[in-house]
């Protein structure tokens, strides 16, 4: 979307949402900025997420017990019990190298990220954006300023994820951060892009190996590409399918 200067150049508008909205989003990011810093332990964290939840799937705040007697009401009832992240598993916590008390810190905020996205307010760009950010800061090892991870993006643990200034994640792209995954400052991750930092012995499955992974500044990696486990992308390195008429992966 462009507007037109007085000189009758368009020049790009960044879209945004209406000046109330606006400060509602803030404000709700702000709050629970607070209670994050605020909260360390798994169990708050868990019972904050699932106040949130309840109200952005179910419109109305946590409490009452669940009416398990009406077999017509088991659905709403699974539902109910799924918003909590103490009531959740996940893929990663049955991984042998989880690390059990990082994890648990890490997992309420995971299942945030993953539940945001898939309710309807997680494809509100400008929200999602904001979101993703004020939740990285309490997510991962590291998270600098300017960093932008678009809807979708799948993460494995969150604390082994380093993102310096600028960082940029397409949606879709996943980052499998059972070892350290560390993306420099304006690398661009692409669409659907995936990050790996395990593999398998050739002679025993069973056995998984580990190695970090590093994208070095301004490097870009485009869609659909897969980096291996101790993959090391040098700075400005491309690596993959990018669209050279738009200059972006």
């Amino acid at each position: 979307m462009t507007a037109l200067t007085e000189g009758g150049i368009h020049t790009p508008r960044t879209p945004e949402p209406l000046p109330e909205a606006e400060e509602i989003y803030r404000r709700w990011l702000a709050h629970l900025n607070e209670e994050f810093t605020r909260h360390q332990a798994a169990e708050r964290r868990a019972e904050i997420v699932r106040d949130q939840l309840y109200q952005l799937y179910l419109g109305r705040p946590h409490g009452g017990k669940a009416n398990a007697t009406l077999t017509s009401e088991l659905p709403l009832n699974v539902q109910q019990f799924s918003l909590d992240p103490n009531n959740i598993t996940l893929e990663a916590e049955h991984h042998p190298d989880v690390d059990p008390e990082r994890f648990a810190r890490s997992k309420p905020l995971l299942w945030f990220w993953m539940m945001f996205d898939r309710s309807p307010i997680g494809l509100n760009h400008w929200l999602g954006i904001r979101f993703r950010c004020m939740l990285g800061h309490h997510l991962f090892a590291h998270m600098g300023r300017g960093v932008r991870i678009d809807h979708g993006v799948e993460l494995t643990y969150g604390y082994n994820l380093h993102f310096d200034d600028g960082a940029i994640v397409r949606h879709r792209a996943l980052l499998d951060d059972r070892a350290a995954i560390h993306i420099g400052e304006s690398a661009v991750i692409g669409t659907y892009a995936r990050i790996y930092t395990h593999t398998h012995d050739a002679r025993n499955y069973d056995h998984v190996l580990f190695a970090p992974t590093e994208i070095g500044a301004r490097a870009r990696v485009g869609a659909h590409t897969i980096l291996l486990a101790g993959t090391r992308l040098a700075a400005g390195e491309i690596i993959g399918p990018h669209g050279t008429a738009q200059g972006q992966v």
